[in-house]
């Protein structure tokens, strides 16, 4: 059994789940389907809620745009009119419902109840013309069977309870493929939840681990793992294997290829994951794994956009190391703010984070009587695995350096974007 996981871009328009159904039909073994929401529907449902929670009155006309996009591709794909319909109008009556009813007041939980109905709306669709194509399939309701706690867009697993019901629901015996949906799961009150940004990922490294599966494999829209966003870095070059470890080091520092969290799932039942293209799905992508072999090794190039460089001062000049530095970085976890770089001094310390506005500044807020704080915005974290003088020099020439860091294989800088 192998599970096979589908981002935003391969099922953008009606041509790309066609693509899909032609990739999954051609495994001749059992199948579990994780799909994203469909192109940016992310996005837009973000825009969705913050219109509905400002109480703007546009609101409703951002998810009819929505509606109308996800309604076109299903009258493509489900000809005559009237089937694509009637996929999806029971899911957005019932978001439709929930945002007459409910007056928002927690940002979190109303995030998770509304964004989540993106991937909801995607697998239907996708199910559907499975089901039409002639494959054997069944749509799973994943916030039914991955349990979480209550900790709302950026959800955790709670493992025993989760295995069994994903144990009990993927039948092969019934269906030889499962499409579900990544990013979501539910509460044992039955409140859905997300499991963090791009979270899609890490949903079908934990079915595959729940599952024991023989790999995991991600299709995106490059051939691999680059050594460099091509966006950004002209030239860059394909990883024809990696290690766990070298994939962990690539998404704490921002490559946007894999979510942070897929690999420790595949690592503790050493189950590979495979890196292709849904463009050329003959192409043999990159490999990761425990032991890879490893021909030629590249320096690696990560850029982060959007962070915040925050610069700490005790205002009594007590010194930051010791329960200073614990407590700090406890409120920054227990303030939802992930800490993407820090450097600490006898009496400062320095750290970058995504620009989270709203958080950051709850979180300053709890430290104004005792810490002075400087924070430069906008502002960039640039990493390089397996450095050179010359990688260096190629991503920092005539940048504005804030904040240096080396270690022996990593290097990273906060620039001036």
């Amino acid at each position: 059994m192998k599970v096979f996981k589908f981002g935003g871009a391969s099922v953008k328009d009606a041509a790309g789940i066609r693509n899909l159904a032609k990739i999954v039909s051609v495994e001749k073994g059992n199948l579990v389907i994780v799909v994203s929401a469909f192109g940016k529907t992310t996005n837009a449902l973000e825009g969705v809620l913050n219109s509905w929670q400002s109480a703007d009155g546009s609101y409703n006309d951002h998810l009819e745009n929505i509606y109308d996009y996800h309604l076109s591709i299903a009258e493509e794909l489900f000809p005559p009119s009237g089937e694509g319909r009637n996929i999806i109008e029971g899911s957005f009556s019932k978001l439709k419902d929930y945002l007459r009813s409910v007056k928002g007041t927690e940002y979190d939980f109303d995030y998770d109840q509304i964004v989540s109905y993106g991937e909801v709306w995607s697998t239907l669709i996708v199910a559907e013309y499975i089901k039409k194509s002639g494959l054997p399939a069944e749509w799973i309701d994943i916030r039914e069977n991955l349990i979480t706690d209550e900790r709302y867009r950026d959800a955790n697993i709670l493992w025993d309870e989760s295995t069994e019901c994903v144990r009990k629901v993927f039948d092969f015996n019934s269906f030889r493929y499962f499409v579900t949906q990544g990013f979501i799961g539910g509460t044992k009150n039955g409140h859905t939840t997300t499991l963090g940004r791009e979270g899609s990922d890490y949903t079908a490294a934990i079915l595959a681990n729940m599952l024991d599966a023989e790999c995991l494999i991600v299709w995106k829209d490059v051939p691999g793992v680059l050594n460099a966003d091509p966006k950004w870095l002209p030239g860059s070059e394909k990883l024809e294997e990696m290690s766990y470890r070298e994939a962990v080091e690539m998404t704490f520092s921002g490559a946007k290829v894999i979510h942070p969290k897929t690999i420790k799932p595949l690592q503790n039942k050493n189950i590979p994951l495979i890196v292709k293209s849904f463009i050329d799905p003959a192409e043999k992508g990159t490999l990761v794994t425990a032991d890879p072999i490893l021909r030629k090794i590249l320096p690696v190039f990560i850029r982060k956009r959007n962070q915040i460089l925050i610069t700490l001062l005790p205002k009594d000049f007590s010194f930051v190391m010791g329960d200073n530095l614990s407590r700090i970085f406890n409120l920054f976890t227990g303030n939802g703010i992930k800490v993407n770089l820090v450097e600490a001094s006898a009496v400062s310390i320095d750290v970058c984070v995504d620009d989270e506005k709203r958080k950051v500044d709850a979180l300053l807020a709890l430290l104004k009587d005792e810490y002075s704080a400087i924070y430069n915005e906008n502002v960039e974290m640039l990493s390089i695995r397996h450095y050179t003088p010359e990688s260096i020099e190629r991503i920092t020439a005539g940048k504005e350096i804030l904040l240096e860091q080396r270690t022996r294989s990593t290097v990273r800088f906060v620039v001036k974007g």
